[in-house]
């Protein structure tokens, strides 16, 4: 059982599937402060914070199956070309949610 906490490919492929969702969502180039806009952002990162949830109640993550989950995430939004210090900002928001 100790080889199970190690086993972090379900936790990986949820970040890269989360970070996707969140390419879809919201596109490297989408900028603007308009009402319809910051409506779309907000509601985007509700669903991902709502995925997060779903796959915590349904996953047990340990430290490093958190861990993987988070660096998945984080370098597949930057490889995509968002900005380092938000793909940050982010992904430590969603590692810490409860």
């Amino acid at each position: 059982m100790v080889l199970s906490w190690f086993d972090a490919k379900e936790a990986k492929e949820f970040g890269k599937s989360l970070a996707q969702f969140y390419i879809d969502q919201i596109p490297v180039g989408m900028t603007g402060g308009d009402k319809k806009t910051l409506i779309r952002k907000k509601e985007a990162l509700d669903k991902l914070f709502n995925k997060m949830a779903h796959f915590k109640r349904e996953h047990k993550l340990n430290i490093y199956k958190k861990a993987q989950l988070g660096n998945a995430f984080k370098w597949s939004l930057e490889e995509a070309g968002y900005d380092p210090k938000y793909v940050d900002q982010l992904t430590k928001e969603l590692m810490v949610m409860r």
